[in-house]
């Protein structure tokens, strides 16, 4: 049996590795994707070993639509983990993004503890990572241009995480004029920037903002996953700050948009964008739910990291077969043979909450050109009752 990684105790981003391991950091809310049913065909007229689960991202071909999402670097037990993830991507072709390179962007001796992500998947997409709160406070172009130098990346995503940084000891709340910085850096780099939230979903209107400013990329991470407001309170108590509980209290689990309204409300404020679905991700078939909804893959962080660190590589390799199995098995049960058919897939029922938040989202947006055309894409949508005025 293979050697857990052991995690030795020394700044912040152990910390965050550690309470995420060890400790309950998940939202109580669900994702909703309990709200989605995908149609069962008993009668699929296809072959189960005739599913093709292969798609185009960042146009690269990977294998299946998923994502190792963003965790960690700036230390040397992150930068074993990113080593392990990154042979584990590159095994299976699948991408991969880094956390955060701020401490490699000021600390440049860090920098490695990214780059063995690059050196261990040389063939995969891999995603570079900065915080939007530093765009607000000096970063430009420059040091995004360092970020995705440093591990060859395919994309730079620009992470929005103000809930996490109202709970954490050494907060950044630093949102002023982010906006403007944001399309200055998808204007001016030569790779694409993808919006991306940390657990509390982005809404219909900051994707149609943002979209209207030329982002094409969005990793919603919804609320039912882990909640780092959640994890920064765990923290600070654990540093003695015995407030910090009282202080958190609601937020750690019922503050956000959850993961499958917010794929919703991003498909339908940008019609032709890719849309990453994370944020409580766990099995195959919430990756297929998701699909259905308008994603185009999904992402996981959590279950990964957690299968890394206690079973090891073969535990993780393991895993990720199970899954992309599920996958495939879901593609095969819904009737389509690939993921294009059954990204918004035609047989698709929502209920709950779900399909409430929906109907509530349909009376208020504007239904101009573009909206038009996203719902004409998303055909659960095409099912309901829809306010004065549409044309579907």
């Amino acid at each position: 049996m293979e050697q857990p990684i052991k995690i030795d105790l020394k700044d912040r981003k152990l910390d965050h590795i550690k309470i995420c391991n060890e400790r309950n950091v998940e939202a109580s809310a669900t994702t909703l994707l309990e709200n989605v049913m995908i149609e069962h065909m008993a009668l699929p007229e296809n072959d189960l070993d005739d599913i093709d689960t292969r798609v185009y991202f960042l146009n690269k071909k990977i294998n299946a639509p998923l994502m190792i999402a963003a965790m960690t670097g700036g230390h040397p037990t992150a930068a074993k983990i990113n080593e392990e993830l990154a042979k584990i991507a590159e095994k299976y072709t699948i991408p991969i993004g880094v956390g955060s390179q701020r401490a490699a962007i000021e600390h440049p001796r860090l920098a490695w503890t990214f780059k063995v992500v690059r050196e261990n998947a040389p063939s995969v997409p891999v995603i570079a990572n900065l915080g939007a709160p530093q765009f607000s406070r000096g970063y430009s172009v420059k040091e995004a241009e360092e970020a995705v130098q440093m591990i060859e990346a395919d994309a730079l995503a620009v992470h929005l995480n103000p809930l996490q940084e109202a709970f954490q000891l050494e907060g950044d709340n630093w949102y002023k004029d982010v906006l403007v910085k944001i399309k200055e850096l998808n204007d001016s780099l030569p790779v694409p920037v993808i919006l991306k939230e940390t657990g509390t979903g982005i809404s219909y209107t900051v994707a149609r903002t943002s979209y209207n400013l030329g982002i094409k990329y969005f990793d919603v991470s919804g609320l039912g996953g882990t909640n780092w407001g959640k994890v920064e309170a765990i923290r600070a108590t654990l540093k003695g700050i015995k407030e910090a509980p009282m202080r958190i209290n609601g937020f750690g689990d019922f503050w956000g948009i959850p993961t499958a309204f917010s794929i919703l409300s991003t498909r339908i404020a940008a019609p032709d964008s890719t849309i990453i679905a994370s944020g409580g991700i766990r099995n195959g078939l919430d990756i297929a739910r998701s699909i259905a909804l308008g994603a185009d893959l999904a992402a996981m962080a959590l279950p990964i990291l957690r299968i890394l660190l206690h079973r090891g590589r073969s535990g993780l390799e393991s895993f990720l077969e199970q899954l992309f199995y599920q996958i495939k098995v879901a593609v095969y049960l819904s009737g389509s043979r690939n993921i294009d058919q059954l990204k918004c897939s035609p047989n698709i029922l929502l209920s709950g909450e779900l399909l409430g938040l929906l109907k509530q989202l349909l009376h208020q947006v504007k239904p101009d050109a573009d909206i038009i055309t996203s719902l004409t894409l998303i055909k659960c949508v095409n099912k309901l009752e829809v306010p004065n005025g549409w044309r579907l």
